[in-house]
């Protein structure tokens, strides 16, 4: 399952995404994994939820990001959700087409290696494509 959260900059996203992530690690009994731009929100995670701070890698494409994301799933089969903060701008995607296939290919993921994924992303609800609009849990 892919799951959005929706908001201009500064709406709280993050805040939502970080509760999220504090409630799920309550009843979870696998992996969880908070990918983010960097490090800033490390000491509001629980020390079971594993942070990636993307500053870390070399990467500039939307193609080289979805092989990491899914190269993190093959290493760790108990993995029950991935959480990526600031989406657009960790994904590198810059165009509706782009968000699209990305969401399409999360999906895949997610279908086959049963991994789930909430995303935060900075637009408006309304401005998202059609094709996506069914997978925004919150709109702010």
């Amino acid at each position: 399952m892919v799951e959005i959260i929706a908001g201009e900059k500064g709406k709280g996203k993050t805040r939502q995404l970080l509760d999220r992530v504090s409630a799920d690690v309550k009843k979870s009994n696998g992996s969880l994994i908070f990918i983010d731009k960097n490090n800033q929100h490390m000491f509001e995670l629980d020390s079971k939820v594993r942070l990636i701070n993307m500053e870390d890698f070399d990467m500039n494409t939307t193609g080289e990001f979805l092989g990491f994301l899914a190269g993190i799933i093959s290493s760790n089969r108990d993995i029950e959700k991935i959480y990526l903060d600031s989406f657009l701008t960790i994904a590198f995607i810059d165009t509706t087409e782009g968000l699209d296939d990305a969401i399409d290919k999360l999906t895949k993921l997610s279908d086959k290696f049963e991994t789930d994924f909430l995303l935060s992303v900075s637009k408006n609800a309304g401005d998202l494509p059609d094709s996506v609009k069914d997978k925004i849990i919150v709109s702010l």
